[in-house]
């Protein structure tokens, strides 16, 4: 299973929303919509895209309400596309933690290098140097693909599904750090997520039985009990 980027595009005029999204869905990712701002905010919680494409003037609310809201939370890519050009807007939307700023009108090719650029920026957040350069973590027989986003353990491709993968990737970028129950579901599933971890610990216990030669005596994937997980250091 091919497992794709998801990209929100959060635009109010329909066809610039379509044109986008058909551009994205056409070049590799999976483009998703929505055309307000309270419609957004409940998607990103919801679907928890990849990066998110933001224009600024939304009929409900400012866009910038929407980067400040998202900011308290996640550090979730965002690339803010918008006819405002002045600087003053600029500097508003990058100092609250955007990604990247696009002016309409724009080219679809600076588009997609900028939706390319704002996914690799997310790989450097924690310092892990092998995945910044080549997008890819390995340790043991076991390497995360994030460019191809797969795993593979002694060389064969481990059929993950998506949450499962996005477990998994999450935990290598912070490889040999325990990464708390709380943090991973709001990372994932949003902030409006249940507290309850049952279904990380669902997750998981799939992931070991894929992964781990015996999943009671795990070689990747740790769990510190009372805490979270952790993903083995690489050397």
């Amino acid at each position: 299973m091919t497992i794709r980027e998801k990209i929100l595009v959060i635009e109010d005029e329909k066809s610039i929303s379509h044109f986008i999204s058909t551009v994205l869905n056409n070049n590799g990712y999976e483009a998703m919509q929505a055309q307000t701002g309270e419609e957004a905010l409940s998607m990103i919680s919801s679907h928890c895209p990849d990066l998110v494409i933001l224009d600024l003037g939304l009929p409900d609310m400012d866009g910038l309400d929407i980067l400040r809201s998202l900011r308290s939370w996640s550090s979730l890519p965002v690339v803010v596309v918008s006819a405002r050009s002045h600087e003053r807007d600029k500097v508003a939307a990058l100092d609250l933690g955007a990604d990247d700023y696009l002016t309409k009108p724009f080219g679809t090719d600076e588009l997609l290098a900028r939706v390319r650029t704002a996914i690799r920026h997310t790989r450097t957040i924690s310092g892990n140097d092998e995945i910044a350069r080549n997008g890819t973590y390995t340790v043991g027989e076991l390497v995360i693909d994030y460019n191809k986003h797969q795993v593979r353990v002694r060389g064969e491709n481990v059929h993950l599904t998506l949450s499962e993968f996005r477990i998994v990737a999450l935990l290598g970028k912070y490889a040999g750090k325990v990464l708390t129950y709380d943090f991973i579901i709001k990372e994932l599933w949003g902030p409006r997520a249940s507290g309850d971890n049952q279904i990380l610990r669902v997750n998981m216990a799939n992931i070991r039985r894929k992964i781990e030669k015996n999943p009671a005596e795990p070689e990747y994937l740790f769990t510190e009990m009372g805490v979270g997980y952790r993903m083995a250091e690489g050397s």
